[in-house]
């Protein structure tokens, strides 16, 4: 009874701001403007236009790609982090990804602005040394949304895998470098097959604010760019339509589920593996 109890506060949460605002986002998406009790599948064919099959698999993409570099850039930096012998300079060096993330998320991509924009730290430097005669246009594309991804982002790439790295027995790689095992055999067959769960849940956690996310787009990329993120907000906020924007909604849900769904199939068949073999 008292274990029920402790529930009831996250229970409630739960029911009051996740539940109940995701039945109200599926009644939007079968209801008809303006009529109330009248329902369709119209929201949802809307989808399937080309102009948002195109934001569509413009956003599955650039979410990709961030997840991707993030985990390039992320796992040697949580493989460098977890070999620093000292835990007092470990725990201050794994500080300084933390500490971005104190910072508000849209005065954080505000700052790359500043630095790529044309009167911006890189172009003045560049030009300073004569590299180039006239500004590079570095924002209000694919690239500028890619790199605020992945500077926001990173850090959840970088702690999850740090966490897992940092609890390996030190026993499997001792006695993978008594069975004669390489650096490269160490890292291919030993530290990523034991850190997997990690990289997934990293995956995970940049995935999915990168599809949905709507500041980087609309800052970094511009009003030409758009992803499912700003078609969202101008469903609900511009075009009042809150019918189509629960429809699109909707269906981001069910990609990330299903993709949810995958990663965790595919995380449980790694955990089920007890032990790697060198050779």
């Amino acid at each position: 009874m008292k274990k029920n109890l402790k529930l009831l506060p996250y229970l409630l949460w739960t029911v009051f701001f996740t539940i109940i605002p995701l039945i109200f986002i599926i009644y939007f998406s079968f209801k008809v403007k303006n009529e109330k009790y009248v329902f369709t599948f119209l929201n949802y064919e809307k989808f399937f236009d080309l102009i948002y099959i195109k934001v569509f698999l413009e956003s599955i993409k650039l979410s990709i790609l961030s997840t991707f570099f993030c985990l390039i850039f992320g796992f040697p930096a949580a493989y460098a982090l977890s070999s620093v012998k000292s835990e007092k300079r470990r725990n201050i060096l794994a500080l300084f990804f933390i500490i971005p993330l104190w910072t508000n998320f849209l005065l954080r991509t505000y700052s790359c602005m500043s630095i790529f924009r044309e009167q911006g730290i890189v172009n003045q430097f560049l030009k300073y040394f004569s590299i180039i005669d006239k500004p590079i246009k570095f924002l209000n594309n694919d690239y500028a949304i890619l790199f605020g991804m992945i500077y926001n982002f990173l850090p959840f790439m970088v702690l999850p895998i740090y966490t897992s790295l940092i609890n390996i027995d030190k026993d499997y790689i001792d006695a993978a470098k008594d069975l004669g095992a390489k650096e490269k055999d160490l890292f291919f067959r030993i530290l990523i097959p034991m850190s997997m769960p990690s990289i997934i849940s990293g995956c995970i956690m940049v995935f999915m604010p990168s599809v949905t996310t709507f500041i980087i787009s609309d800052l970094l990329g511009g009003s030409q760019k758009m992803m499912l993120g700003n078609l969202i907000q101008r469903e609900f906020l511009a075009a009042r339509n809150w019918e189509t924007g629960s429809s699109i909604s909707v269906i981001m849900i069910l990609v990330i589920f299903i993709t949810l769904i995958i990663l965790k199939k595919f995380t449980s068949k790694n955990e089920s593996l007890e032990g790697f073999k060198v050779w």
